[in-house]
């Protein structure tokens, strides 16, 4: 078993964000990379989001070609504490890896064993969390709610909401929707109205 002493926050920062981005353990490209860091998960501005994917990859964080990249180091064991949010400046002038180390990640082939897989990827209603939990019931027309109020389109919402529930783990579905509803500025009352059980 390989033990890697990486104590210094800088390099646990930027294994924390490449664990979020590459949850799913497949090669993404630079502009997914991008969207992940800046719109959907917030930590950069999208301006900067290119100058960080430039300067991983140039560090040695990042390889592979530009729609097909992958981290160079393991990211077995990362944890992010809850509320943890990376430093830009951290993203924008990392520092070198410790121990590159190159993971094994899966490309996924457009092949007719491949296409259940982006079928599912693609389906625009969100598992429910919590069966137990009555506003779980509530997610689908919560959804149209925000799709409708924000003019994005329903797929985008449940897109956004399904990354926020990825990086938080346990996470209700109709809580990740709510946070998606903040982010567009929508009126937090009609929310929570829409949330009603009683």
């Amino acid at each position: 078993m390989v033990v890697y002493s990486m104590a210094s926050e800088d390099i646990e920062d930027i294994r924390r964000v490449l664990a979020i981005c590459f949850r799913d353990g497949e090669t993404l490209g630079a502009l997914d990379i991008e969207r992940i860091i800046s719109f959907d998960m917030e930590w950069v501005a999208p301006g900067e989001a290119e100058k960080v994917v430039q300067a991983l990859i140039g560090k040695g964080w990042l390889s592979g070609e530009e729609d097909a990249l992958m981290p160079t180091v393991s990211l077995t064991n990362v944890q992010s504490p809850l509320g943890w949010f990376p430093r830009p400046s951290r993203l924008l002038h990392p520092v070198h890896p410790e121990h590159q180390q190159p993971v094994s990640i899966k490309v996924v082939q457009s092949t007719p064993e491949a296409k259940p897989n982006v079928a599912a990827k693609n389906d625009t209603l969100l598992p429910l969390t919590d069966t137990k939990d009555p506003r779980e019931k509530l997610t689908q027309r919560l959804s149209k709610f925000i799709s409708k109020s924000s003019e994005i389109s329903l797929e985008e919402v449940d897109r956004r909401a399904k990354r926020k529930q990825q990086a938080l783990g346990y996470a209700s579905t109709w809580m990740c929707l709510a946070l998606v509803a903040r982010e567009q500025n929508l009126s937090m009352k009609e929310i929570t109205d829409a949330l009603a059980t009683r």
